[in-house]
């Protein structure tokens, strides 16, 4: 059984940190590229950053650049996402999903976790 599971996300001060954490299982990791999106309610879902576990490329979104890192652990079967900086502009559900590149669509996903920003 394919899966991702979300996890790291609560409650943080504007100009905090936090660490989330994608673990997967059921399929071939090393083969994918993990992503993080992350979506408002009543906003359109926005890809923010993903890696490429085939040869370690990786892609960041103008709003994160500079303050997130991602980061994977073939040993672990997991990708993590450091979060730096953050503003309540940060506030949404995050999610990881598997893809087979980095602009690929999206073939498996989690079921995220809420990340809040307080100012």
């Amino acid at each position: 059984e394919v899966q991702l599971v979300e996890s790291g996300g609560g409650l943080v001060q504007a100009g905090g940190s936090l660490r989330l954490s994608c673990a997967a299982s059921g399929f071939t990791f090393d083969a994918y590229a993990i992503g993080w999106f992350r979506q408002v309610p009543g906003k359109e879902r926005e890809g923010i950053s993903c890696i490429s576990n085939r040869d370690g490329s990786t892609y960041y979104a103008d709003s994160v650049k500079g303050r997130f890192t991602i980061s994977s652990d073939s040993a672990k079967n997991t990708v993590y996402l450091q979060m730096n900086s953050l503003t309540p502009e940060d506030t949404a559900v995050y999610y990881c999903d598997a893809r087979h590149s980095l602009i690929g669509r999206s073939e498996y996903w989690g079921k995220g976790t809420l990340v809040t920003v307080s100012s």
